[in-house]
């Protein structure tokens, strides 16, 4: 259990990643602090965790909203004492269109969740990890920041914010004791790419086997397994990892 006892906070817990990092934090010792807008579905994420025999609770929180944000780092600190990992999970996407084209308010609106919402809740844990001396955020980004996809344009350049905001806090906070890093994730199978799959009809199927054969691992990675990558840079194994970016997609985007 390579996050026993540490206290995790994690935005965005939806249906997906946000759930998967939930549980996993969970299954690896982590008292989870699990948020979203939804509060049907964190309350529900909370009761099959703690079922599980893992300690969770659940706070509604909008990212959007900065007294919110500082209302799940109290309720972390009024359940557990400290706050030892941030992951920013929550995002906002844009519809698919191309940039030249796009509504301005969703670019915005994407920037005022998925770069400037993180930098909220940096914010709102960053006291207390100061006093601490110690604390880990991890950021979670996308391959779209790396290899531009048609489409993507305006939910890539708010996760490029987000990469940025991870490069600036780890040269900001050098001396203490609190890490940054970013995960960027790629093609991964989980409940939104099923729905897309789902809803391409009969052409699903043969779409999925042909992103899965153009990625060199030769699937689609599960969302489960891509958010081991998470648990590593919350943990102390990355003890002195701080202002990097890790690529979990698979080998669809080599690093040069």
């Amino acid at each position: 259990m390579i996050l026993k006892d540490k206290v995790v906070i994690i935005t965005g817990a939806g249906p997906g990643m946000g759930q998967a990092v939930c549980r996993g934090a969970a299954a690896e010792g982590a008292r989870v602090v699990i948020s979203a807008r939804s509060v049907d579905a964190i309350n529900a994420l909370r009761d099959e965790i703690v079922a599980a025999g893992g300690q969770a609770i659940a706070v509604p929180c909008d990212v959007a909203e900065t007294d919110q944000c500082q209302a799940l780092a109290q309720a972390a600190i009024d359940q557990w004492g400290r706050i030892d990992g941030l992951v920013n999970s929550a995002y906002y996407h844009p519809d698919w269109g191309p940039l030249d084209a796009h509504a301005i308010e969703q670019v915005l609106q994407a920037m005022n969740v998925n770069a400037v919402g993180a930098l909220r809740m940096a914010q709102a844990v960053i006291p207390t990890m100061k006093a601490q001396k110690a604390g880990a955020i991890v950021n979670v980004s996308t391959l779209a920041t790396r290899k531009p996809m048609p489409g993507e344009g305006g939910y890539a350049m708010a996760k490029a914010a987000l990469n940025q905001m991870t490069r600036q806090l780890a040269v900001e906070l050098g001396g203490t004791g609190i890490r940054v890093n970013t995960a960027l994730m790629g093609w991964m199978m989980g409940a939104p790419l099923h729905g897309f799959i789902a809803g391409l009809g009969e052409g699903g199927p043969a779409f999925q086997a042909q992103r899965a054969s153009e990625i060199p691992v030769g699937h689609i990675p599960p969302d489960k397994d891509c958010a081991k990558a998470v648990y590593f840079l919350l943990s102390d194994y990355a003890s002195e990892v701080t202002g990097a970016a890790l690529d979990v997609n698979g080998g669809d985007w080599v690093a040069p």
